[in-house]
């Protein structure tokens, strides 16, 4: 028997017609239940593509309130599974609404093999058609830049930058606040650089102390200092040839400002302790959430090295002010975490989706990560709620995803400014907005403008 791994799911408590079933479809792994718990259990195990779902289950054989109820939970927990409902010969119209509700199709008893082998043939041609979509969308959606997920314009327009910048030499300074992924946008340049068969090597300027920072830079010959029992390798030679990211560049010390502009000055390196000059051929690409400009301002950090460091310089927007992104980051998080973490499929709710819109998100990608990782964890059901993602308080008005809303509210604003800015003189108004004056007077009754 070739099932190629394909499972199909029967819902069915007539034992007699579970078996006819089975031996009807050779082809596939035929999964039987024959109540509703049953075959939740083996959705929720086994994640058939195709489910046959007989509307009369027990405690209810006689009626369609528990077979309605599965369907509705199928397609909270599964809604990329397709499912074919199974009805009396007289029940079409409970058919009809089951197919309303969201199944795929149905069928009426008594069951010819042949008729229904065909449908289900159809319902998991389009299973796979679609899952195969949705991994390609995925894709594209996920790979702007390798590892940078994003639609928002102000995203794009940074992987933009990054992709024209990526093939050349020149020094990159990445901003943006924490958890934006100044990481990944690192990572992203090395992959599309001439550099890419080499290391990218990194290295936090905030996370080692000052008094380490510069032996693990520029490495340390042996005696140079209390405890230097051997030579040591600085993360600058260690990415000859290939890329040094230097992450938190604003809290390098002063000191070693110094000693770095030099190296982006002459590509020469001494260890500490050392005197031999090393010359070292590596890409700069450095990163900072802190403001550079007023840093320079304070003689915090070298007005020199600033410009050696910003040959481009690409500012990565915080979460908040790229429109979109963040349901999108969140979907892309649930896929993920339900490969790694397994268990059920999960989808956002909408009061999940609402919040996630609405939400300021100080801590950025990261934070979002983090809350949607544990809700994956600790959500019960199909569905991650706002609740679920510790959202559930959040207040503001969700971004209107209605064509006529939007429209509306443009209009609406747009009239009003040009009123404020012509004195509400009705002609004058008229004239800005290029529209007559019984136009105007209709709008301003529309959306009860008044001075």
């Amino acid at each position: 028997m070739e099932n190629n791994n394909r499972k199909l799911l029967v819902v069915e408590d007539d034992r007699g017609l579970q078996n006819q079933l089975r031996w009807a479809f050779e082809d596939y792994e035929v999964l039987l239940a024959g109540n509703r718990s049953e075959g939740m259990a083996f959705l929720r195990r086994d994640q058939p593509g195709v489910v046959l779902l007989d509307l009369g289950l027990p405690p209810d054989p006689g009626g369609v309130t528990e077979g309605m109820a599965t369907l509705k939970e199928i397609l909270t927990l599964a809604p990329e599974t397709r499912i074919i409902v199974i009805t009396g010969d007289n029940d079409r119209s409970n058919a009809v609404e089951a197919v309303t509700v969201g199944a795929y199709d149905f069928y009426q008893k008594p069951v010819d093999a042949s008729v229904l082998s065909l449908i289900v043939e159809r319902a998991y041609r389009v299973h796979e058609l679609e899952a195969e979509n949705k991994r390609l969308q995925r894709n594209q959606r996920d790979s702007p830049l390798e590892g940078v997920i994003a639609s928002s314009s102000q995203m794009l327009e940074a992987c933009r930058l990054v992709e024209r910048v990526a093939p050349t030499n020149a020094t990159v300074l990445l901003l943006g606040a924490s958890g934006t992924g100044k990481e990944r946008f690192a990572q992203a340049i090395h992959t599309l650089s001439p550099r890419s068969d080499k290391k990218i090597v990194a290295i936090n300027c905030a996370a080692i102390p000052e008094n380490l920072l510069e032996s693990e830079l520029f490495g340390h010959e042996k005696g140079a200092f209390t405890g230097a029992t051997s030579q040591h390798i600085g993360k600058i030679e260690r990415a000859d040839g290939g890329t040094l990211f230097l992450d938190e560049i604003g809290d390098l010390p002063q000191e070693l400002q110094a000693k770095l502009l030099r190296f982006l000055q002459e590509r020469v390196i001494e260890r500490v302790g050392g005197r031999q000059e090393i010359a070292v051929d590596t890409r700069i690409i450095c990163a900072t959430h802190q403001n550079i400009q007023q840093m320079i301002e304070t003689g915090q950090f070298r007005e020199d090295l600033y410009y050696r460091i910003s040959e481009i310089t690409v500012k990565i927007p915080p979460l908040r002010e790229r429109e979109g992104d963040a349901v999108l980051l969140a979907k892309a998080f649930v896929d993920r975490f339900s490969e790694e973490i397994g268990g059920p499929h999960r989808i956002l709710s909408k009061d999940a989706i609402s919040a996630i819109e609405v939400y300021a998100w100080p801590g950025n990608v990261r934070e979002l990560e983090s809350k949607v990782k544990r809700a994956m964890i600790l959500a019960d059901g199909g569905q991650i709620t706002a609740s679920d993602l510790e959202l559930a308080d959040v207040e503001g008005d969700p971004l209107p995803i209605n064509l006529r809303h939007v429209r509306e509210d443009a209009e609406r604003k747009v009239v009003r400014r040009a009123l404020v800015q012509c004195d509400f003189n009705i002609s004058d108004t008229a004239q800005v907005l290029g529209v007559t004056r019984p136009t105007l007077y209709k709008l301003l009754e529309k959306y009860n403008l008044k001075k």
